[in-house]
């Protein structure tokens, strides 16, 4: 097996157990040859640190696969982890029949994400190191699974800067010509082929459910508002009257059909296709205000060099959202950007609040649904993260 070994003091985070290494970390590479191999890691001075897949070309340089030394990286080591991560979801009550069966590093198994929609498995391949084992381990989530259609959604940014291709497309049977999943006892059409992510936001699962309860009798603005799953949790939970708003006009297509579909009132429904910020500054000018507003917009920053440009995009939507709420409303607002700290989001949400000259409690904290689990050792994992505020009268 090549051996890479560190630089001295660059092996601080291992012992974290954090799964990433950059390049800047390395101090030779000259045994290993091929990406995605698993090499051997070790300190400088030669100590045993974990066994990673190599990715010459990406700036996360190894994955770690282990920490143990005892372990061997092989195709009973994928199975295990495999099986581990299903059998972890399949205790899990989810009230739909959708649901993320693996989460990358979270279930150890750096790069790979499946989502389950009722017979379809959609998978995302993003690392080199994962790619390395692609026949294996799609060969095991079949049999694991049962499941006789399969469709990849390897078509993301990430795989560019690993050095793959994307790659979409079905990988075994077909996928149903009209596609609909379960949640919450609403009805959702869902895109794979083309749709955001894998075809749904299943991590904003139990915030949808939150925003059901908390709707009743009001005026609700949805921002960002894709395929319409807070919009119809919202109409679900009674409120008053929905607003609406996406660039997408097929995602607002599809939010249409969601709402006829469930039964629900489509004479309490705008559907608005525009920019989010612009809309938001007409209705300040109008001076048009809500009871709840929802703010989930994509991701402003995705890596730390965006950080700061992010900062104030969330800053300035925020503001915006703030002062259209009447006295008492409620503000739904989360960012998906793991280069945001949950910590640097209220930094964000405080001076947001300063600049309105307005207080703000916080009432509740957002997540991503236990299906995406978190490492600690791995505050990547917390991607997704929303606090609900109440505006003080």
């Amino acid at each position: 097996m090549p051996v890479i070994r560190l630089n001295p003091g660059r092996e601080k985070s291992v012992h974290r157990r954090h799964p990433w290494l950059f390049s800047g970390a390395l101090e030779s590479e000259s045994d290993a040859n091929l990406p995605g191999q698993t090499v051997r890691v070790e300190t400088s001075s030669g100590k045993f640190l974990g066994y990673a897949a190599w990715s010459p070309k990406s700036q996360i340089r190894l994955r770690f696969w282990s920490f143990d030394e005892q372990d061997k990286i092989d195709d009973n080591f994928i199975h295990s982890r495999l099986q581990k991560a299903l059998s972890y979801r399949s205790s899990s009550n989810l009230a739909s029949n959708a649901k993320r069966l693996v989460h990358a590093e979270a279930d150890g198994l750096p790069g790979l994400i499946v989502d389950q929609y009722d017979q379809v498995l959609v998978l995302q391949i993003l690392s080199v190191g994962m790619e390395y084992w692609r026949e294996i381990l799609i060969q095991q989530l079949i049999d694991l699974t049962g499941l006789e259609c399969v469709f990849e959604r390897s078509d993301t940014e990430v795989r560019r800067l690993e050095g793959l291709e994307r790659k979409c497309g079905a990988i075994l049977g077909e996928l149903p010509p009209k596609f609909v999943i379960q949640e919450h006892g609403l009805e959702y059409y869902i895109d794979v082929e083309n749709g955001q992510k894998t075809g749904f936001y299943l991590d904003q699962r139990a915030n949808r459910a939150k925003i059901q309860e908390i709707s009743n009798n009001k005026e609700v603005l949805n921002c960002f508002c894709y395929t319409g799953g807070f919009s119809l949790n919202a109409l679900r939970g009674g409120a008053k009257f929905v607003t609406s708003i996406d660039s997408s006009r097929q995602a607002l297509k599809m939010a249409k059909l969601n709402t006829k579909t469930n039964g629900l009132p489509e004479e309490n429904t705008e559907w608005i296709e525009a920019d989010v910020f612009m809309s938001l500054r007409k209705f300040r000018d109008q001076g048009r205000n809500f009871d709840l507003i929802i703010l989930d917009p994509p991701k402003f920053a995705p890596t730390k060099q965006n950080v700061e440009k992010a900062s104030r995009a969330y800053k300035d939507i925020n503001l915006l959202a703030m002062k259209l709420l009447n006295a008492g409303g409620l503000l739904a607002t989360f960012s998906c950007s793991s280069a945001i700290s949950p910590e640097l989001f209220k930094k964000i949400l405080a001076s947001s609040t300063a600049d309105a000259r307005q207080d703000f409690s916080i009432l509740d904290n957002f997540s991503a649904d236990q299906d995406h689990p978190q490492l600690l050792s791995f505050p990547e994992c917390e991607y997704l993260k929303g606090l609900l505020l109440q505006k003080c009268s």
